[in-house]
């Protein structure tokens, strides 16, 4: 059986959308923080995951992970909503914490990725 580009972008979709409901369910389970650690734990996680898929990725590989399953997986939208919760509630430590954590650590774990799939 073999998918065309939109196939595999949708395969992709599928299961990202699936591991990141997984992961918010747990985490709102088992995870009560005042910090949304669910959405760090899965916008951190795909950021490194990207950096891998990007650098070390063919095209078939990128459509079904880099496209389809980051893009259902990782979050920005959630991020954003859930910084003007922390805004309107005035929660401006956490607020703080979660902007500059996941900005600083995405864009380092993105790079430890790339430098990972650089080398396989």
């Amino acid at each position: 059986m073999t998918f065309g580009h939109e196939g595999l972008v949708a395969l992709g979709g599928f299961f990202g959308a699936c591991a990141r409901y997984g992961i918010g369910v747990w985490g709102k389970k088992k995870l009560r923080a005042r910090l949304p650690v669910s959405t760090i734990l899965i916008n951190l996680s795909g950021s490194f995951l990207l950096g891998i898929v990007a650098a070390a990725g063919g095209s078939e590989v990128s459509l079904l992970v880099g496209t389809g399953f980051m893009g259902a997986y990782t979050t920005f939208s959630t991020f954003n909503a859930e910084n003007v919760q922390l805004w309107r509630s005035r929660a401006w430590r956490t607020l703080t914490v979660y902007v500059a954590g996941s900005y600083v650590f995405g864009v380092l774990l993105a790079w430890a990725g790339y430098s990972l799939g650089s080398r396989l």
